[in-house]
C-alpha cells in the first residue's frame, strides 16, 4: 500500500545523488579581500620600582632587592584596516586571570580594542615581581598596582605605533636547547607525595640519578617558530618567537631570564643602529614538563650551562631563519575567544579536615614546610570549588596563534599545532591567566608535583583535553576551514610492513588512548590500558616517516596494549620495535614485551617473550611457554638499555623462532599443534600482569602466516 510513496522517496534521493555529482566541492568560506596590514611594536619597563619585592616560582615566598636585567612588556599590535589585535608578553612568572581582565578593560576604554582583542601572556621568568598568589607565595602589594597601569600603558602605545608592514613566518628545530624533566620512576623507586602517600611515579628532575628511572614521560617540542614584521621600506619592525623551554633559572636579582637575554640579542643582531625601535619578543611555549637539561645525554649538560650562551645560541638560531623569511603585504585578520568554568580538584572529607587543623596551627604566617604549603593550598581549593579560564585563536593570514592559560606540556602543545587547520601555527602559554599546570589525563597516573592539587596545578582532571579542544575550535572559527587530524606518513620502512599484508598494524603514534588505529585494512584497533603514555620519539624516523617528521611511540609504564586479531592459529607471526627503560638488575625479569594468553593467568599452550633480568639471563631475550618458569629459554646477546632493538616471533606448524635485529635468538623446533584457542595478544606486558614492560614500543605488525627470514630481515631494516 505505501509503495508508490516508497518509489518517489527513492526517486528523490537518487536525483539529490546525481545533482550532488554535479556540483562543486565544498570550500572554506569566502574570506573578505585582504587590506592593508599594518604593524606597531612597543617596550614598556615593568621593573619593580619599590625594593625588596617578593618574587615567586618556588614553594616559599621569597624576596630580591636588586635588578640583574630590567623586566619589560613588550607590545604587538595588528591590524588590517578593520579588525586590530594586540599581543603583549610579559617578563612575568605568572599573571591572574582577574587582574588581566582588569587591565584589557581599561584599555579598551582608552583604544577603543574589545578586550577579547587583547592577548597577554607572561614568560614565566622565576624572578620577577610577584602578581599572583601560589604555593608559599603572595603577590606583592606595592607591585599588583603598578603593573596593572604599566600593562595599560603599552597597549595604548602600541595601539598609536601602527603603520604599513609586512609580515612573514620561519621555522626551525632547536633540540639542544630543550628536552624533558619529568622523567618516569622505577616501579621500586617510587616516592611519597605531600601526603605521606607513595604515589610519585613520576617527577621534575627525576633522572638526575639515572638509575631511579625508565625513562621521560612525554615528547619534547624542539620547535623554534618566528613571526617577523618588516616596515614596508624593509627594515626590522618586530619578531614574535615561540620556543618550548621552561626557563633558565640560578638568577641572583630581578631578571627577565633567556626571554629577555634573547630579545635584546636579536635587536642587536637585527637592528644595532642607534634609536631602533625594532622589537624582540620571545613568548612561551608549551613547557610544562620540559627544561634544558637533557638527562638522557649527561656529557652535554656543560654545552649551554651559561644563560649567556643559551640566548646567543637561539637568536644564531633565529636569525638564520629570518635570513629566508619571505613577506606578504597584506594579512587579513581574525580572533576568537572562549570562556568556560572548570572544577578544581577539591579535597575530600578527611584531607579537608587534615589540612584545616594543620592551617589552624600556623595562625596568621606564611607556610615554611612542604605540608603547611599543600595543606592551605585544600583549603583555598575547598573555598573557590571552579574557576573561569580563557583561550583564544588569532588569525593573521596564513599564520595561526593559540593561547592556554596554563603551564601546558610539550604534548598539548603538539596535539594542537597538529590538528591545527593551518600548518603555520603557534601555541603561547600562560596567556590572559595563570591556572596552573594541565597534565594530559593519563599524566595525573603517575604524580609527582606538577599533579598535586593547589592553585598551580588544581584544575580538573579532564581540564588538558578540554583546554585542547577549545584552542582548535577557536582555531576552527577564526579560519572557517576544519581541522587537520595528523597521522604518520609512510616512509620504506612503513612500506615494507605494508607490503608483507599484516592482519593488523599499530603504528603507535597516537596523541592519546585508549584505542590504537590498526593501520592495516583490517581496522582491528588495540586497547591500551592506563599507565602508557603517548608520542614519544620512535625508532628511526627517517624511514618510518616521510621527510620532516618525527616517528612516535607509545611509553608504557605497567599499562599493556590488548588486541584479538582473528585468524591466528597455529601459523602467525609478530614484528615490533622496543626499548628496554630498566635496567637489568633491578628485579628477575626486566619486563615482558609480548604475550599470548588469557587475562589474569598463565594458560597451558600460552607464549610469552621478555627480557631478563638480575640473574643468569640478564638483559637477554628470555622465552616462555605455559605456566611453568622450567618451560624458560634465553637467547645469547645482551641488549642495551635505552636503545631500539627489533623482535620478531614467528610460529610455523612445527618450530617456533625469534629474531633480535633480524639474527635468530631462540628456536625450538618439532612443537605439535597446540589445538588451544588463545585469541588475545598482550603486548608490554604478559598475560597475567606480573613484570610488565617498563619502556617504549612501536610499530606493532601482526601477521597471520609464517615469515620467512628474509622477510624477518627486511622489517628489522636489514634488507
Amino acid at each position: 500500500m505505501n509503495r508508490p510513496a516508497l518509489s518517489l522517496s527513492l526517486l528523490a534521493l537518487v536525483l539529490t545523488a546525481a545533482l550532488c555529482c554535479f556540483l562543486p566541492a565544498k570550500s572554506p568560506p569566502e574570506r573578505r579581500p585582504a587590506a592593508s596590514f599594518q604593524a606597531g611594536a612597543v617596550v614598556v619597563d615593568v621593573t619593580p620600582q619599590q625594593f625588596p619585592v617578593i618574587v615567586n616560582g618556588g614553594f616559599q615566598s621569597n624576596t630580591m632587592d636588586k635588578v640583574k636585567t630590567p623586566l619589560k612588556a613588550r607590545a604587538l599590535a595588528l591590524s588590517d584596516g578593520r579588525t586590530t589585535a594586540v599581543i603583549v608578553v610579559v617578563d612575568s612568572c605568572m599573571m591572574p586571570r582577574p587582574l588581566l581582565d582588569e587591565v584589557k578593560k581599561n584599555a579598551s576604554k582608552a583604544t577603543g580594542i574589545p578586550g577579547d582583542r587583547i592577548m597577554i601572556s607572561a614568560t614565566h621568568t622565576h624572578s620577577a615581581g610577584s602578581c599572583m598568589g601560589g604555593l608559599g607565595t603572595p603577590p606583592d602589594p606595592n607591585y599588583v598596582p603598578f603593573l596593572k597601569k604599566r600593562l595599560v600603558l603599552a597597549i595604548e602605545r602600541v595601539v598609536k605605533d601602527l603603520r604599513p608592514a609586512h609580515i612573514g613566518f620561519g621555522r626551525t628545530s632547536a633540540p639542544e636547547f630543550t628536552a624533558l624533566r619529568r622523567w618516569i620512576r622505577r616501579p621500586d623507586r617510587i616516592v611519597n607525595d605531600p601526603f605521606g602517600n607513595p604515589t610519585v611515579r613520576a617527577n621534575m628532575h627525576a633522572a638526575s640519578n639515572l638509575d631511579d628511572v625508565t625513562g621521560e614521560s612525554g615528547p619534547e617540542d624542539p620547535e623554534l617558530s618566528l613571526i617577523s614584521i618588516q616596515t614596508r621600506e624593509g627594515k626590522p619592525l618586530a619578531v614574535l618567537a615561540n620556543f618550548s623551554m621552561h626557563y633558565f633559572s640560578g638568577e641572583d636579582g630581578i631578571s627577565a631570564d633567556y626571554f629577555g637575554l634573547f630579545c635584546e640579542g636579536l635587536k642587536k643582531r637585527l637592528a644595532p643602529e642607534p634609536g631602533s625601535k625594532f622589537v624582540g619578543i620571545m613568548s612561551h611555549g608549551c613547557s610544562g614538563d620540559i627544561w634544558r637539561r637533557d638527562y638522557a645525554l649527561p656529557e652535554s649538560w656543560n654545552k649551554l650551562a651559561k644563560i649567556e650562551e643559551y640566548a646567543s645560541g637561539l637568536v644564531d638560531l633565529a636569525s638564520g631563519v629570518l635570513e629566508a623569511v619571505e613577506y606578504r603585504e597584506a594579512a587579513d585578520l581574525a580572533m576568537a575567544e572562549q570562556r568556560m568554568t572548570l572544577n578544581y580538584r577539591v579535597p575530600d572529607k578527611q584531607l579537608l579536615e587534615w589540612s584545616q587543623r594543620v592551617v589552624e596551627k600556623m595562625g596568621d604566617r606564611l607556610p615554611r614546610t612542604q605540608e603547611e604549603i599543600y595543606a592551605r593550598e585544600q583549603v583555598i581549593l575547598h573555598e573557590r570549588q571552579e574557576t573561569e579560564v580563557v583561550t583564544q585563536a588569532l588569525r593573521i593570514g596564513d599564520i595561526a596563534i593559540a593561547t592556554t592559560p596554563n603551564e601546558t606540556y610539550a604534548i598539548t602543545g603538539l596535539k594542537i599545532k597538529g590538528s591545527s587547520p593551518l600548518e603555520k601555527t603557534m601555541v603561547i602559554e600562560l596567556a590572559n591567566g595563570g591556572d596552573g599546570y594541565i597534565p594530559p589525563p593519563e599524566q595525573h597516573l603517575f604524580g609527582g608535583y606538577n599533579t598535586w592539587a593547589a592553585r598551580s596545578a588544581g584544575l580538573e582532571v579532564s581540564a588538558e583535553p578540554r583546554i585542547a579542544e577549545s584552542c582548535t575550535l577557536l582555531l576552527e572559527q577564526v579560519t572557517g576551514v576544519p581541522r587537520r587530524h595528523p597521522r604518520q606518513s609512510r616512509g620504506p620502512a612503513a612500506s615494507a610492513i605494508a607490503q608483507l599484508q599484516p592482519a593488523a598494524w599499530y603504528r603507535l603514534d597516537e596523541f592519546a588512548g585508549p584505542r590504537a588505529l590498526d593501520s592495516s585494512p583490517h581496522r582491528h584497533d588495540a586497547i591500551y590500558e592506563s599507565h602508557v603514555t603517548y608520542y614519544l620519539e620512535g625508532p628511526r624516523s627517517a624511514l618510518f616517516c616521510g621527510p620532516g617528521q618525527t616517528n612516535r611511540a607509545a611509553m608504557f609504564a605497567g599499562g599493556r596494549l590488548r588486541t584479538r586479531p582473528p585468524g591466528l592459529a597455529d601459523q602467525w607471526s609478530l614484528s615490533l620495535w622496543f626499548w628496554n627503560g630498566m635496567p637489568s638488575d633491578a628485579r628477575k625479569v626486566s619486563g615482558w614485551l609480548v604475550s599470548r594468553g588469557h587475562d589474569h593467568g598463565l594458560a597451558t599452550g600460552s607464549l610469552h617473550a621478555g627480557v631478563g633480568g638480575k640473574g643468569e639471563h640478564a638483559g637477554r631475550l628470555i622465552l616462555q611457554r605455559g605456566p611453568g618458569e622450567l618451560s624458560l629459554q634465553a637467547g645469547k646477546s645482551v641488549i642495551p638499555r635505552w636503545e631500539w632493538q627489533h623482535l620478531a616471533v614467528v610460529r610455523s606448524e612445527t618450530s617456533l623462532r625469534v629474531f633480535l635485529n633480524g639474527v635468530e635468538e631462540l628456536h625450538q623446533a618439532d612443537l605439535p599443534k597446540s589445538g588451544i584457542h588463545l585469541p588475545q595478544l598482550f603486548f608490554g606486558g604478559r598475560s597475567d600482569n606480573q613484570d610488565n614492560w617498563e619502556g617504549r614500543l612501536d610499530e606493532i605488525a601482526i601477521f597471520d602466516r609464517a615469515l620467512t627470514e628474509e622477510e624477518v630481515q627486511s622489517l628489522a631494516g636489514k634488507k
